[in-house]
């Protein structure tokens, strides 16, 4: 599979796609603040759990000071029903706790001062890099990771995993867009159970690893 050729085609067709929650975040805000805070919303919640979720939450605090100021109770009640949102809204005021006593209310724009924030895994701290401060990183999740792997372009078991191979696989300028585009194809095309193969863009170079069923 081309690489550049595969993402070209996506890259047309993606306006007519759902836009992701997070994208819509950033692409509005260009908040690096509100992209970590929805990212840590958005685990294990669907897209339009999370951007009502982070809409309300905004409206009573988008700024770390504001935000360690909320008690818990009202952070619980603006992110209902995020998954975890208890859990999460711990999360929310400890980070915000760090940022401020740590560096000083600003985040950090590097992968590895994020991952010292409680709560912050690879993927979100990649989110942030990528779509709060627009330079290269790689977001895997479980799209990104599925996908890669049904093209063939990665041979990888975890999401860690991918992150890595495609630091060492895929052009630099690719980095930044490749996961909001791959999860807004794998949201409306390929999909992880019986993907839309027969509309897919992509389907003449893709060796469709794993596909058991398709549509």
């Amino acid at each position: 599979m081309n690489i550049g050729q595969t993402i070209r085609k996506l890259r047309r067709l993606s306006p007519a796609w759902r836009v992701t929650a997070l994208a819509q975040v950033a692409a509005q805000w260009h908040d690096p603040f509100r992209v970590l805070i929805a990212c840590l919303l958005s685990l294990r919640t669907k897209d339009e759990t999370t951007g009502p979720a982070a809409a309300r939450l905004f409206a009573l605090a988008d700024t770390p000071e504001g935000m360690r100021r909320l008690s818990l109770r009202a952070i619980e009640r603006a992110i209902y029903p995020v998954g975890f949102y208890r859990t999460k809204a711990h999360v929310l005021r400890d980070v915000s706790r760090n940022l401020i006593e740590r560096f000083g209310g600003a985040v950090p724009d590097e992968i590895d001062a994020l991952l010292t924030l409680k709560g912050v895994g690879r993927k979100t701290a990649n989110l942030v890099v990528t779509q709060g401060f627009h330079k290269p990183g790689i977001c895997v999740d479980v799209h990104v990771h599925r996908i890669s792997n049904r093209w063939g372009y990665v041979k990888t078991r975890t999401p860690e995993e991918t992150e890595m191979a495609l630091r060492r696989t895929l052009p630099r300028r690719y980095w930044i867009g490749y996961n909001d585009l791959l999860v807004s194809f794998g949201q409306n095309i390929c999909l992880p159970v019986s993907p839309r193969c027969s509309t897919c863009p992509v389907r003449a170079g893709c060796p469709r690893r794993g596909v058991t069923r398709s549509r």
